[in-house]
């Protein structure tokens, strides 16, 4: 193998590899968990702009605090409804939810399927149509997925910045990310 290929096959490792920790990292702090809590935190388990269930991302991780707080007034915001019967939906909805078990390893509840229980309870809960939950929790998704990924962006210039990266090791990252290949970032 050429000295070329070797060298490019290396820093495209050590980008994967980097980019792997950063996305680890970004999930793991972004993530949060299906278990209800009786915290006014609590809804931060319904966080519409980062599901992979029923509001949540990865079903494992912490809760948010004040995060939580404004994505349930945010979300109220949206729907035009008092933040406590958003939060009170919320839990509702968790409680009537929680897994007996944990999932097998490496598989996900199915997220158009709990999206789609999400609005439908909350719909009920609060007596708003279902379509209008449903563009409230897409339309607050989306712009959690374009915060992560300008807060990975801002991360990978930091780091090109500094000499950590090259700009081809950064672009690498965002591309793996922007596939599905890592996370980290919006998809």
């Amino acid at each position: 193998m050429s000295r070329t290929k070797r060298m490019t096959l290396a820093i495209s490792a050590g980008a994967l590899a980097l980019g792997a920790g950063l996305g680890v990292t970004g999930m793991a702090s972004a993530a949060t968990t299906p278990t209800p809590t009786p915290s006014s935190s609590a809804s931060a388990d319904a966080t519409p702009g980062t599901t992979d269930g029923p509001g949540m991302r990865g079903g494992h991780g912490h809760r948010g605090g004040e995060r939580g707080v404004a994505q349930a007034a945010a979300l109220a915001a949206k729907l035009g409804v008092d933040e406590a019967k958003v939060t009170e939906a919320l839990q509702a909805f968790r409680d009537a939810n929680k897994p007996t078990t944990p999932p097998a390893e490496g598989t996900r509840p199915d997220r158009a399927t709990m999206d789609a229980a999400l609005a439908k309870s909350l719909a009920a809960s609060l007596g708003i149509d279902e379509s209008k939950v449903t563009t409230a929790l897409e339309e607050l998704r989306t712009a959690a997925q374009a915060d992560r990924a300008a807060e990975l962006k801002t991360r990978l210039d930091k780091a090109v910045t500094d000499g950590t990266l090259t700009q081809a090791e950064a672009d690498a990252v965002t591309k793996a990310v922007e596939k599905g290949v890592i996370g980290g970032g919006g998809h």
